[in-house]
């Protein structure tokens, strides 16, 4: 019984962060059926950890309990006063049939949460893999006063590593009170919660925008956060198969058997092409390492509904044009620039939501370095698709870019990357010749193909899918209808998503 009182006090401070940030949430998210609110939780621990960051970062407030608290008051303040006079926030809360949707996510995100921290309490050490690096991150946060913490080998230097996601799972700690070592499970269960209610929500808003019926939102959000988060690759073929040894895959046409699961080693779905590793969320709960790539998956389905939020936004994008500035004004005009910047923010959904987006590109590169440039190909690609080859890209762009430099400098000016260039597969002569370009490095012997069956056992699932997509819009054909012609934006959403 104690763990369920521990996991429940754990709760409630998440549920504390959650209702905070409720208005800012439904008023980013007034188009989803739930009015995005589990995500108000992600949100929440993301501006939480965020602000602890930069006011840490630059000797502000110290990172205490006290630090925290008060700044969850005032952004209780400011938006329950601010915000809630802009917006009918109090409607959310009638017994409706919207607030039965809120009870029902918050059902799902308590069971969730209960349900992999009783799995993790059968075996709740933390050791092997990943775990005690992790775990020491944690703990090096934990014990600093100021950022950016100590490294726990080179103490007397600092973290040299994407922290962020340790840092948000410290921020819950030090908030709770939680004994770190109890913490730790806690945030795995909690990430995994916030996974869960947060795929329900984007794919039950993905299908409400097509068809009116919560019946059905309700039916494909739990059947899309099943695929993600309990969901892998076409790996599980090797269980009809006599197995192979680890470092050397055989095709599992030359090996199949029957049904032969003591042959099957599940890691194997995670290394299956030599020298890389491709983990899926699944495998990440079961083997419990709280890395950049586990810390990511909330803060990745918040992008993703930013993005798909400004992709079937109706609303005309002003021309740039009309925001460019006068660049020759004279000093005593000066005192008009607030004004505009003003005026540009509040007037503007796209510019709003690219800022938006490039922090956090930020956030990506600060929990799992790789992840910014990822996301900032998907931002790019998302804008080109909505805007073409116009201005309009190349500005959007631009202000994403800027506004990734501005939201992580406080993080990258304390962080000396540890790689030197990126390596090209398989380059020829000539340019292993010349060795580099800029940052590219072109190494001889420095080649691994992958074999299409390779490719299509970790993709496959995807290919079909977008292929079986793909052929039924085709046959469907396009109208001029309106409704039609709004399912057919979001269509080119879920195109990007597959590319």
């Amino acid at each position: 019984m104690d763990w369920i009182i521990t996991t429940a006090n754990w709760y409630l401070y998440l549920l504390l962060i959650g209702f905070i940030f409720i208005p800012l949430t439904s008023k980013i998210f007034h188009s989803f059926f739930d009015k995005g609110y589990p995500f108000a939780k992600i949100i929440g621990i993301i501006v939480l950890t965020y602000a602890a960051f930069v006011l840490g970062i630059y000797k502000i407030a110290p990172f205490n309990r006290i630090t925290l608290i008060v700044f969850l008051v005032a952004a209780f303040i400011l938006q329950w006063i601010v915000i809630r006079r802009r917006t009918s926030v109090h409607s959310l809360f009638r017994f409706n049939k919207q607030m039965w949707v809120f009870v029902f996510e918050e059902l799902l995100f308590i069971a969730s949460l209960f349900f992999l921290t009783y799995i993790r309490g059968q075996e709740p050490s933390i050791r092997g893999l990943e775990k005690y690096m992790d775990f020491g991150f944690i703990n090096s946060i934990l014990r600093s006063d100021y950022f950016p913490p100590l490294d726990i080998w080179y103490s007397r230097l600092p973290i040299n590593y994407y922290y962020f996601g340790h840092l948000s799972g410290a921020i819950l700690i030090k908030l709770s009170g939680m004994i770190p070592s109890y913490g730790y499970n806690l945030i795995l269960a909690s990430i995994f919660a916030q996974a869960v209610t947060a795929v329900f929500s984007l794919v039950g808003s993905i299908v409400y925008s097509f068809r009116r019926s919560l019946r059905l939102a309700y039916l494909m959000g739990l059947l899309g956060t099943f695929i993600v988060n309990f969901g892998g690759n076409l790996h599980t073929i090797y269980l009809f198969t006599q197995g192979y040894p680890a470092d050397t895959p055989t095709p599992f046409w030359e090996i199949l058997t029957g049904y032969n699961p003591t042959k099957y080693w599940y890691p194997n779905a995670t290394r299956f092409i030599p020298f890389t590793i491709h983990e899926f969320p699944i495998y990440s709960y079961v083997v419990a390492d709280l890395h950049g790539h586990v810390f990511d998956i909330p803060f990745v389905l918040l992008t993703i509904a930013l993005l798909f939020l400004m992709f079937i936004h109706k609303a005309e994008v002003s021309e740039i044009k009309t925001y460019k500035f006068n660049y020759k004004l004279h000093l005593k005009h000066i005192r008009q620039l607030p004004t505009t910047i003003y005026h540009l923010l509040t007037t503007n959904y796209y510019l709003l939501t690219v800022i938006a987006l490039g922090f956090m590109t930020a956030l990506h590169y600060m929990t799992n370095a790789f992840d910014g440039p990822i996301y900032l190909l998907l931002i790019a690609l998302t804008l080109f698709v909505m805007f073409g080859f116009k201005k309009k890209l190349f500005f959007y762009m631009a202000v994403s870019t800027v506004s990734f430099l501005v939201f992580s400098h406080p993080f990258s000016s304390h962080f000396s990357p540890f790689v030197s260039g990126i390596g090209v597969n398989c380059s020829p002569d000539f340019l292993t010749d010349m060795k580099k370009i800029g940052p590219f490095l072109f190494e001889k012997g420095n080649c691994q193909p992958d074999p299409f069956w390779m490719l299509f056992v970790l993709w496959g699932f995807f290919w079909i899918n977008f292929l079986l997509f793909f052929f039924i819009k085709v046959l469907e054909g396009k109208t001029k209808h309106a409704l039609v012609q709004h399912q057919l934006r979001i269509d080119d959403f879920i195109f990007v998503l597959f590319t």
